[in-house]
């Protein structure tokens, strides 16, 4: 059974090519281009991982992170965080937040499957 990933990323080109990258990699990835629409489809879905921004318009990731993790119906999804920004603290809030994987963009696909994997099989 194809296990269910959550891309939450508001640049559409990047949540593109991640959403082509793991469905040829046998996932079945769900796009949502804001913390609003992921948080809904984190709850609605309950994906079995979340690939989540950082940097979101509006609530950001880290927050996001914490509302998933600190809910009993969410808080057994697996979160990976994801920033280009590489900001001081951003590390450390994303583990503090929950998160159990953080990645610096650009990333590299093969990288970023390994965590999956190891995660979530």
């Amino acid at each position: 059974m194809s296990k269910n990933v959550l891309i939450v990323e508001d640049d559409e080109m990047i949540a593109k090519v991640l959403f082509k990258q793991l469905d040829a990699s046998g996932y079945k990835p769900v796009n949502a281009y804001d913390a609003e629409s992921g948080l809904k489809l984190a709850r609605d879905k309950k994906p079995d991982l979340m690939i989540l921004d950082i940097g979101l318009p509006g609530m950001d990731g880290v927050t996001l992170c914490k509302i998933i993790k600190n809910h009993p119906d969410t808080a057994g999804i697996k979160i990976i965080m994801l920033t280009g920004d590489r900001l001081v603290g951003d590390m450390e809030d994303s583990f503090s937040s929950g998160a159990e994987t953080y990645l610096n963009k650009p990333y590299d696909f093969a990288t970023l499957l390994r965590h999956i994997e190891k995660l979530i099989g």
